[in-house]
Formats: C-alpha cells, sequence, structure tokens
C-alpha cells in the first residue's frame, strides 16, 4: 500500500462512485500521506508542525476534501475530514436528501445508480447516463439504459407537502433503494 502507516479511513460516496480516502501521519517526522482509491495524491516528507490541513479533490466533479489534523494531548491527535466545506456527517446528512442511490445485478455484474434530484442527473457506476425525460399523469419518467436493459427512474408525488418519491424500475421491476 503506498500510503504506508494509515492513521484514519474514510470512505466518501459521490455521484461517480465511492472512494476510500486514507490519511498517513508520521508524528515523528511530520510526513503527511494522502491516498485516495490507492493513489497518492498528496506526500509531504518532512514537516515540523505536526498539526494542520490537508486539502485535495476527489471525484470528477472535483469535490474539495480537507483533512485537519489536530493535537489532543501530549502526542495523540485527532483527525477528521470535511467534504464539500462541511464535517463528513453533514455531508453525509446532506447527500441524503440530495441524492438516491440504488445497487443492481444486471447480467451477474453489479451497478451502482445515482439520482442527482436537484439536476435529475443520473450516473451509473461513474459515468453520466444519458436519460430521456417525460412528463406522465402521476409525475416524470426519467428513462436510460443499463446495459442492454431498461431503466425507468419514476418521480411521483408522496401525497405530503412537499414531497416526492423516486423509485427506479429495471425492465418493468421496482428495485429497492441503496443506504450508500
Amino acid at each position: 500500500m503506498p500510503c504506508g502507516d494509515v492513521v484514519a479511513v474514510w470512505e466518501v460516496a459521490l455521484s461517480d462512485g465511492v472512494y476510500r480516502i486514507e490519511f498517513a501521519h508520521g508524528t515523528t517526522t511530520g510526513k503527511r500521506v494522502v491516498c485516495v482509491n490507492g493513489t497518492e495524491v498528496i506526500r509531504k516528507d518532512w514537516m515540523f508542525k505536526l498539526v494542520g490541513k490537508e486539502t485535495f479533490t476527489v471525484g470528477s466533479a472535483n469535490t474539495k476534501a480537507t483533512i485537519n489534523i489536530e493535537a489532543i494531548s501530549g502526542f495523540a491527535y485527532e483527525y477528521s475530514l470535511n467534504v464539500g466545506g462541511k464535517s463528513l456527517q453533514k455531508f453525509i446528512d446532506n447527500r441524503a436528501k440530495t441524492t438516491k442511490t440504488w445497487v443492481v445485478q444486471v447480467d451477474g455484474a453489479d451497478y451502482r445508480v445515482v439520482l442527482e434530484k436537484d439536476t435529475m442527473d443520473v450516473w451509473c457506476n461513474g459515468q453520466k447516463a444519458d436519460t430521456t425525460g417525460e412528463f406522465v399523469d402521476d409525475g416524470t419518467e426519467t428513462h436510460f439504459a443499463v446495459g442492454e436493459h431498461d431503466c425507468c427512474i419514476k418521480a411521483m408525488s408522496s401525497g405530503k407537502k412537499n414531497g416526492i418519491v423516486h423509485c427506479l424500475l429495471l425492465d418493468g421491476e421496482k428495485v429497492p433503494a441503496s443506504t450508500q
């Protein structure tokens, strides 16, 4: 592993995939190494300041991420990750409101389908899908393909004020949503 002595690991789900962020921190040398999905994106070998921040980008949208390094006592350190200017937990909570994710198995392969609710963009295994949208009696339908299969994301009223329900149909069959 190129990241060496890893002190913190986070997983960040973006529309184009789930990214594994690893951070190695040499507390005697000040060395800092950041790896994203196993690829080194930052390396600083000799740093006299052991606390601070490391900023880098993640994903095809170049989402800004920052690792914060804080001393908590003596030579003990705390590491936290901010994504898109928010703490990781707030970022995850916000993504849960603005996106919907499904993981489906098609022809023996796993596909991760993500709907960005604000733009109605659909991502499939990290690639933005070509979609066709249409209005129907009970809401909207966004059509696209996964492999040789027809998919449709239906958006309809939940019956509650300001509530919209999104569901994925694969060859006409409803697919349960994922937590990721």
